[in-house]
């Protein structure tokens, strides 16, 4: 697998310098994270991980028999560790999502439990950690054959997004794109073609996005779309095809027209193009830590280090 480390490029990307994400994550200190019904060993395992490496300061928020006996049979030390006992993994996310709004922790962090029900919880009105925008998950990429980290949204959470829904979603990855350093995150809004088809609602969707960061709407970014995946991140490709962008061959961020296109680009990159990962969700009150029950220690270390930086973020400017 490769790293998720800054990659060096006069075209713009990540923040150029040798320091991988988790050393930059290091630098700032350790989060008070809840972990949300954390009832297996890899999910365990890796919040140990994530702690030894001095990224967070786990609060467990799970039954405390399950947790220990966890523990017992993977050998894992809990000593020094803070366990709020609850009677299952509903009142788990319940539990987190009011120890976030309370500002006792920083982050939440999924354990062993479905995405649905942790992010019912934290959607919850009574929560109180909505914001004006409409939350959205983030994979942070970095794959041998693209010269930067890059960003893939939403691949977990909005199933068909609208254009409405689709906003939010770009504004919570520029958003993300900045605090790991892109200072003017180029955001391809892609489609199975370069044009737009008006019996293909996702180029529609993408040629009002621009438009819409034409007219302000979207700040923060320069948008590009439709595109196709190669025009996003071939400029031999953009080139072949007559597309003159700022963002096509060189893209920042991708933005996937549904959930099942997202999760599919995502998984084959991971699993056939070498790419390491981190997930984080956007557009709470606080970063949500949200991986795959098969993902690996170091997708969730990463995915850790990242809702490091978008913590620190936030206690500057609220979301």
């Amino acid at each position: 697998m490769n790293d998720l480390s800054p990659a060096s490029s006069p075209a713009g990307g990540i923040r150029a310098g040798a320091s991988t994400l988790l050393e930059q994550a290091q630098t700032l200190g350790a989060i008070r994270v809840a972990v949300v019904h954390p009832c297996d060993e890899t999910s365990l395992g890796a919040v140990l991980e994530a702690r030894a490496a001095g990224l967070v300061d786990p609060l467990l928020v799970a039954p405390r028999e399950r947790i220990e006996a966890v523990a017992r049979q993977a050998g894992f030390d809990l000593d020094g560790i803070a366990i709020e006992h609850v009677p299952h993994s509903h009142a788990a996310a319940e539990r987190a999502a009011a120890l976030a709004a309370s500002g006792r922790v920083e982050a939440l962090m999924k354990g062993s439990l479905h995405t649905d029900e942790l992010m019912s919880a934290v959607l919850a009105r009574e929560a109180g950690l909505r914001t004006a925008r409409r939350v959205s998950h983030c994979y942070l990429m970095q794959t041998p054959a693209y010269p930067r980290p890059f960003i893939i949204t939403d691949a977990a959470i909005n199933i068909a997004p609208t254009l409405e829904e689709k906003a939010d979603i770009v504004c919570n990855a520029i958003d993300l794109a900045r605090i790991i350093g892109v200072d003017t995150p180029r955001v391809a809004i892609l489609a199975a073609v370069e044009t737009v088809n008006p019996r293909m609602q996702a180029t529609l969707d993408a040629a009002a996005l621009c438009k819409m960061a034409d007219r302000r709407q979207i700040e923060g970014g320069v948008l590009d779309g439709p595109l196709a995946f190669d025009n996003a991140v071939s400029a031999d490709a953009a080139r072949i095809k007559g597309i003159s962008s700022e963002v096509a061959g060189r893209a920042d961020v991708l933005v996937v027209p549904d959930l099942e296109s997202g999760n599919m680009l995502a998984k084959q990159l991971e699993y056939l193009g070498g790419a390491a990962s981190a997930g984080i969700v956007m557009g709470a009150r606080v970063p949500v830590i949200l991986t795959s029950r098969a993902d690996p220690g170091e997708t969730r270390v990463a995915s850790c280090a990242v809702a490091v930086l978008v913590a620190n973020r936030y206690r500057a400017v609220k979301p």
